[in-house]
Formats: C-alpha cells, sequence, structure tokens
C-alpha cells in the first residue's frame, strides 16, 4: 500500500535533492538567457528569446522525465540496460559516418532524428547506459569468480567498445568514460587483478588510437591534433615568460577571457545581466557558463551555487549509504561519481586547472542532451531513494544473501 502510494507522490524521493534540484534548474534560466546573447549577435543563431524559451522547455522536459523515470522499478531498468547500451552503440556508429558537425569543425557528434529539427549526441546516452549496464552486471556476479574471458567479453569489452565509438569527435567524454567505468569497477569490489588488468588494456588502447590517429589514415577527421594543441598551449599558459606570444594568447583566447569574466564579477558580481564578456567568450552560454555566473553574481553567488551542488552531492552519497541493496546503491554511487566529474571538469576549465574540454555545467548549460541525461540521472537517483523506505518496511537488512542480491538486480 505504501509503495503504490509512492508512486503517485509528487515529488518522489529524497525531498533536499528535489529541492536542490528545483533551485538549480530555476537559477538557470537566468544565466543562459543572459550568455545567449553571444549566439545572438556573435553566431548569429537564433535570439535571446528563442534560446530562453528553448532552455525553459528543456528543464520542464527534463524534470518530467525525471519524475517519469520514478514510476518505473530501477531494476527494471538495469535489466535493460544491456539491451538499450546495444541500441546506443548502433547509433554511434551511424553517428561516426553521418552525424553533423559542430560549427564546421570536424566533430561529428549529433544525430537528427529523421523527419524532424531535433539532434542530440548519443555518447551521452550510450556513456549513461554503459554505466548502469556495468552496476547490474558486477552486482549479478558480485560473490561468484568470474572467468577471465567473462571480464573481457561483458567488461572491458563494452567499456572499451563504447570507448573507440566515442573517443574520435569527442576525447574528454571518451576519456571520462574509462575513469568513471574504473571508478565503477573499484566500487563494484571488481577484483583487483581484473581492475590493473583494465588500466593496462585500456593504456594500449589509447596508445593504439594515438597511433592510428596521427599515424595513419585509418581514423578520418579525428580531433587529435585539436587535443594536443590544447594541451600544449595550456602548459605553455603556465609558463612565466618576459616575451608575450602573440600566437599563444590567440590559442589561449577563451581561457583568457573566462578569467577576465572572473576576475570583473569580483565579490558581488555586476548584477544579473549586465556582463561585459559574455560578447567575447566563446561558448559562454554552455562551456564556459560558470565564467559568466561568477561575473553577474559574483564570488558570493558561485559559492552558493558550489554549495548547492555539494548539497546534491553529499545527499547523493547518503542516499547510497542508506540503500540496502547491493545495486541500488552502486547505481547511486556511480551516477553520482559521472555528474560530480562532469562538473568538477567543468569548473576546472573555466578556472584554467585543466585544458579547454567541452563539457557542460549540470543542469545549467544551455543544451538539451546534457540537461536531459543529468536529470535521468537524477531521476535514477530520486528513484532509489523512494524505494528504502520500501526495503525498511520489508524487514530487509543490511546483510543480504547472494540470491536476495541476484533477484534485486
Amino acid at each position: 500500500m505504501q509503495e503504490a502510494e509512492n508512486r503517485f507522490e509528487l515529488l518522489k524521493g529524497d525531498k533536499v535533492l528535489w529541492t536542490v534540484i528545483l533551485l538549480i534548474s530555476f537559477f538557470s534560466v537566468f544565466p543562459v538567457y543572459s550568455a545567449s546573447s553571444n549566439l545572438e549577435y556573435i553566431v548569429n543563431n537564433g535570439t535571446t528569446t528563442s534560446h530562453l524559451i528553448k532552455h525553459m522547455f528543456f528543464v520542464v522536459l527534463g524534470l518530467a522525465i525525471m519524475r517519469g523515470v520514478g514510476v518505473f522499478k530501477y531494476e527494471h531498468i538495469g535489466k535493460l540496460s544491456a539491451i538499450l547500451l546495444g541500441f546506443m552503440v548502433i547509433l554511434l556508429g551511424i553517428t561516426m559516418f553521418t552525424g553533423q558537425k559542430i560549427d564546421g569543425a570536424s566533430a561529428s557528434r549529433w544525430l537528427k532524428i529523421p523527419g524532424t529539427p531535433i539532434s542530440f549526441q548519443p555518447s551521452s546516452f550510450a556513456y549513461l547506459m554503459l554505466i548502469i549496464y556495468l552496476c547490474r552486471y558486477l552486482t549479478k556476479k558480485i560473490k561468484r569468480e568470474r572467468l577471465p574471458i567473462e571480464n573481457i567479453f561483458y567488461i572491458f569489452g563494452p567499456v572499451l567498445l563504447v570507448f573507440g565509438l566515442v573517443a574520435k569527435d569527442n576525447g574528454s567524454t571518451a576519456l571520462m568514460i574509462l575513469m568513471v567505468s574504473l571508478a565503477v569497477m573499484l566500487i563494484g569490489q571488481l577484483s583487483k587483478k581484473y581492475i590493473f588488468g583494465f588500466v593496462g588494456i585500456s593504456g594500449i588502447a589509447i596508445g593504439i588510437f594515438f597511433f592510428l590517429a596521427l599515424k595513419t589514415d585509418m581514423i578520418e577527421n579525428n580531433r587529435v591534433h585539436t587535443w594536443m594543441s590544447r594541451i600544449e598551449t595550456f602548459t605553455n599558459s603556465k609558463k612565466t615568460t618576459d616575451v608575450e606570444d602573440e600566437s599563444l594568447k590567440a590559442k589561449n583566447y577563451q581561457v583568457m577571457q573566462a578569467k577576465a569574466a572572473i576576475v570583473h564579477g569580483g565579490i558581488t558580481g555586476m548584477g544579473p545581466g549586465k556582463s561585459a564578456l559574455k560578447q567575447m567568450l566563446p561558448q559562454s552560454a554552455s562551456d564556459f557558463i560558470f565564467a559568466i555566473i561568477v561575473e553577474e553574481y559574483g564570488f558570493f553567488g558561485a559559492l552558493f551555487l558550489i554549495a548547492l551542488y555539494l548539497i546534491m552531492i553529499i545527499r547523493i552519497v547518503m542516499i547510497a549509504s542508506k540503500m540496502p541493496a547491493f545495486f541500488g546503491s552502486l547505481l547511486v554511487l556511480s551516477l553520482g561519481i559521472m555528474i560530480f566529474v562532469q562538473l568538477a571538469v567543468n569548473i576546472a576549465v573555466a578556472v584554467n586547472l585543466i585544458p579547454v574540454t567541452g563539457q557542460p555545467l549540470p543542469l545549467i548549460s544551455y543544451g538539451g542532451t546534457s540537461m536531459l541525461v543529468t536529470y535521468i540521472q537524477l531521476g535514477l537517483i530520486l528513484n532509489v531513494s523512494s524505494r528504502i523506505q520500501v526495503y525498511d518496511e520489508e524487514g530487509m537488512g543490511k546483510k543480504q544473501s547472494i540470491e536476495e542480491i541476484n533477484d534485486i538486480a
């Protein structure tokens, strides 16, 4: 009866997490509306009003999807993950050959839905399905010694396959796939010898990819040279020189403008919509929106936003620690790591701690695919949190039998 009532509860799951999500979603409207003027006046793409409406549409749609995820049992989603992952792998293959390019660059990341003007990035959904699949597989086999061929085929295989399909056009996401997958294996209690083996195989796979991209024509239109240029630019920007390098300044333009926006914001900021650098900062509505937030809302505004994210991460860890089912706990922690890594990378790029890479700020950056995937992640986490009370009522403790674990997964 309790579970039936929870199914129709408006804010199903952890109420604190719901509050944080709603606050960040509501706040996102203001910096996106301000920064989207760059798209209108510099990029000549749409109007600020149209971008605002589009962003608000994805916020509302994302919240609806997040709530809709709570209708289904997360265990069932886990069981479907292998099928969904296979479907996403097929879409990744199609994207490699027919995907749309971004701003005339060599990266074909977008796939257009036939008969509609809607495009999306299959890599984001493939990344999500891969992590859910790994969580379920590791839960199903938690106490049985796996044969090496099983780990290679069922764990290493899917991870390296998705990595290979994504790496050509989206190096940062591909690297994050490897990092988060490794974290899932560690938390999922995979034997250390296999984890070391995964690290070694991943290193070899990265080496082979770079060799083929740089020394042969087997991987056409790859972005390896762009990545190397960004790393070189980042490294050189950290060196103190007496003579200013104009070419370096040109390559480091985005970071310089982002740092200028952060400094310009000061302690209290210039005020909502009053950014002076949003027109000069490329990708100010997406990849570098954190710099615009600091400029308009100041150090205190940025600190408040980071505090909301911190509360989000803390609540995710608390949900995972309270969940008696191993699959639910592993899934929540894994999804939390995905969100944290994306958040950390976006902010680190804005403050020039790591080389420039295109990772959006969760729930804020302009862009439909990333927002919807984040809302799905949070929907799954809220789904698990809503089940904690159910498990308590059924008398399921922290220690479960292997049969219970396998049945749950």
